[in-house]
């Protein structure tokens, strides 16, 4: 059984809509894309890479799909990012979309979601899901998130579309990395570890 890495990057206040441009997504009238670029270095931008090369397939909510796939096929071939992505196995859970998708490589989820991401999992040694807001709460409903990548920025938006917005399933995390960069970014790694435990403080 492979596993599901989930990557988010997101600010303090949890919002992770459109980091990396101004009109990457305006819905609900974001006017802050692009916050992530002033804060990206090489160091950081290096380990995203090194995690990223673990990936043997790629799954997207429909959103972020029609970002990639609007960039990456024409992106320089210098950037590292480029090759990975145009290359890996692609997966797309939508029910608007319909086939054949533009990027190559790409395949249109069908049926069950629960199911379809399982039947992923037995195919695939390490599956990663990159933004797609809605589709990772969808994906940590049905228990199938083994491990989350955040990148957590220090800023404030006060708007914006957020990981773990209302309608979260309640889970417990085990930390298993943390990284502190120069600039304030912390970079955090959590596996999934049950459900919450609930007890009384005392005095």
């Amino acid at each position: 059984m492979g596993k599901l890495v989930v990557t988010e990057f997101l600010t303090l206040d949890g919002v992770a809509q459109a980091p990396g441009a101004p009109d990457e997504d305006r819905e609900g009238g974001f006017v802050h894309g692009g916050w992530q670029a002033p804060l990206l270095d090489e160091q950081a931008g290096a380990t995203m890479f090194e995690q990223a090369r673990g990936m043997d397939a790629l799954l997207l909510g429909r959103r972020t799909y029609e970002i990639f796939a609007g960039y990456w096929p024409t992106a320089p071939e210098e950037i590292p990012f480029t090759g990975l992505l145009n290359d890996v196995a692609k997966y797309v859970a939508s029910r608007t979309l319909a086939e054949p998708l533009e990027w190559s490589g790409s395949t249109l989820l069908t049926g069950e979601l629960a199911d379809s991401v399982a039947a992923l999992k037995e195919r695939h040694e390490e599956i990663h899901v990159i933004g797609s807001l809605d589709l990772v709460q969808s994906l940590l409903r049905h228990g199938l998130v083994d491990r989350i990548e955040l990148w957590l920025y220090p800023l404030l938006l006060g708007s914006g579309k957020q990981v773990f917005g209302e309608g979260i399933a309640p889970a417990r995390l085990r930390l298993v990395e943390s990284v502190a960069y120069p600039n304030g970014t912390l970079q955090l790694a959590y596996e999934a570890d049950g459900l919450p435990a609930y007890g009384t403080i005392g005095a």
